[in-house]
């Protein structure tokens, strides 16, 4: 791939320590089947693709519920309590859930059910709905539209099964796409050994399985190495080459002597399904199911796989280790080189293993990360053509693990941790383009000991610091009295014309799991914050305004100077990208 760099002029006006350029920031279409909207990945020719969770109208099967059992009438008597306290009079019974579809049409109900299924009491059990809320989209002449990965109708409703994981990820520059998804469930009869009745369970075939779609919509499975118990595959990144294309990603090849003999164990098929034991031994992550390795696919125009290769592992197992290893490739660019993290030895202690960021170069797995400076994890996210990778790694600080951005020089094998918002701020770098500008997301309240609140940020490679984007958007709306809508929450793409693309949370009226607005229990509108998806385009000879503001008290638009601990904390739903 070739690109067109911006010229100079512009490029000098980005300088945290002189800038004198604004972003024009441009909200991109969303998928009204849902609340919050996120870019996921966008090419250099344009191809956008995003996720999207809060699915309104998630659809609900009674029809197999027993409605006498002691846990839904215990969880029902909890949710009258919980009304009770906010002086809010309950609007359905659960007779009214199982005889009056009150769970499609009353929101109160909806929610209920919502709550029930993935509470920690049924969100594992086999014998009750399984639902998922995030979904891919393509953003096609400006409309948001839903990708479906691996779901399929439904035998017991109208519309998809929504039971399937989705995980939508990269666009190569003819909006050929990858991402890897789940199986959908089926709900089975099943009849325990010395029972004679049968009972409900919800099964798939395959926990994960990483795909490629054309731009017409052709889907090709990417399968793995060791499919047994459907195995696990994923699709993270793309690429477009002279020839076809290539894809990275991780596939699993064999299952660990310890964890097989819990299989030989366990999983007989009397008392349970197979693939609901299989189900159960891989949700079990401290002790992992599968061994997997990163993978890169060599595909012809036609998506045809024409070669696969492993690229390692960070390690040799030893004889006697009986449990999984992992490696995994989240980035590729156009030289062929690959960037994803791989598990490690302990340099002080071989029997600690530990994830920390890796290229994979000439069948060599390299480390970025010195285990001596106390970095103890991380991932690799993205790679430029000019072979600069930017991740994050783990540290602890102040008592707390903590990310820290970082960016890796390949040919001069040096990285470079540069300064973040504050010594204890999580940083995370997203992506890089090949001006070398990095951007990303961090946290920016010093003193908040709970959740911190993350916002998007830019760095130029040899700068002093970062800088904050929102420091970059207007103080008002066009009235000039209004204070601006946006905050920008997270940087998840740049391109070589520095337009960035990212996610940003604004203030609307509050909608209920059936998408209808909602009203307090004095028929008053409330509000919420949302995640929205943006575009922020370079504006020339713009200039940084100086935002003055009670509500901010000191509060300045210059990154030098910043003080994060005066920023009010805005509620945020974020999904933090760690594939480009």
């Amino acid at each position: 791939m070739k690109y067109k760099l911006l010229a100079a002029s512009i490029l000098a006006t980005m300088s945290t320590s002189a800038i004198s350029a604004t972003y024009q920031l441009t909200e991109l279409s969303t998928l009204e089947e849902a609340k919050h909207n996120y870019v996921k990945d966008v090419s250099e020719s344009g191809h956008i693709i995003g996720v999207a969770n809060g699915i309104y109208n998630l659809p609900i099967d009674v029809s197999y519920i027993d409605f006498t059992d002691s846990l839904i009438e215990r969880a029902y008597d909890r949710r009258e309590d919980d009304f009770e306290l906010i002086d809010k009079e309950i609007t359905f019974t659960l007779d009214d859930i199982e005889n009056n579809n009150a769970a499609a049409t009353n929101p109160d109900a909806h929610s209920f059910m919502l709550d029930f299924l993935s509470s920690d009491a049924t969100r594992t059990n086999p014998e009750y709905q399984k639902l998922a809320n995030i979904i891919g989209y393509n953003v096609l002449n400006g409309e948001a539209q839903e990708q479906v990965l691996f779901d399929v109708a439904s035998v017991d409703y109208d519309g998809l099964t929504r039971s399937v994981s989705n995980n939508y990820n990269a666009v190569a520059e003819d909006g050929v796409t990858v991402g890897w998804g789940s199986a959908p469930y089926e709900k089975t009869s099943f009849l325990p050994n010395d029972k004679t009745e049968e009972i409900t369970q919800f099964v798939r075939d395959f926990i994960s399985r990483g795909v490629v779609i054309s731009p017409s919509g052709v889907s090709v499975p990417l399968l793995p190495e060791y499919d047994e118990y459907g195995g696990i595959s994923s699709a993270n990144d793309i690429v477009k080459t002279n020839t076809g294309y290539i894809i990275v990603g991780q596939v699993s090849t064999g299952i660990p002597v310890d964890r097989q003999e819990n299989i030989d164990d366990s999983c007989d098929g009397e008392d349970e399904p197979v693939s609901v034991c299989i189900e159960n031994l891989n949700r079990a992550r401290s002790s992992r199911l599968f061994d997997t390795r990163a993978v890169k696919w060599t595909l012809d125009t036609n998506l045809n796989i024409t070669k696969t290769e492993q690229l390692g592992l960070g390690l040799t197992p030893e004889e006697d280790d009986g449990f999984a290893f992992v490696s995994n490739a989240l980035a590729v660019n156009g030289k062929g080189i690959v960037a994803g993290y791989s598990d490690i030895r302990d340099n002080n202690k071989s029997s600690t293993i530990r994830s920390l960021p890796v290229y994979y170069k000439n069948g060599n797995v390299v480390e970025m990360l010195n285990q001596e400076d106390d970095w103890t994890g991380g991932k690799a996210a993205a790679i430029n053509e000019n072979n600069i990778i930017v991740g994050y790694g783990i540290k602890r600080i102040d008592g707390t693990d903590r990310q820290k951005f970082f960016y890796h020089d390949i040919a001069s094998n040096s990285t470079v941790f540069p300064k973040d918002y504050f010594n204890s701020s999580s940083s995370v770098a997203n992506d890089i383009n090949d001006n070398g500008y990095i951007v990303g997301e961090g946290e920016t309240d010093l003193f908040n000991v709970g959740v911190r609140r993350r916002e998007g940020f830019l760095y130029k490679i040899g700068d002093d610091a970062i800088t904050n984007i929102n420091d970059l958007l207007p103080c008002y709306e066009a009235d000039g009295e209004t204070r601006y809508s946006y905050v920008v929450s997270g940087a998840q793409v740049i391109n070589n014309k520095n337009e960035i693309f990212g996610v940003a949370t604004k203030t609307v009226e509050k909608t209920d799991s059936l998408g209808d607005v909602v009203q307090d229990i004095n028929g008053e509108i409330e509000y919420e914050s949302i995640v929205v998806p943006v575009k922020l385009s370079p504006i020339n000879n713009g200039s940084i305004e100086s935002c003055s503001d009670p509500e901010r008290e000191s509060y300045k638009r210059q990154s030098s100077s910043f003080p994060w601990y005066t920023l009010l904390l805005l509620p945020l739903v974020g999904l933090r990208r760690i594939v480009r």
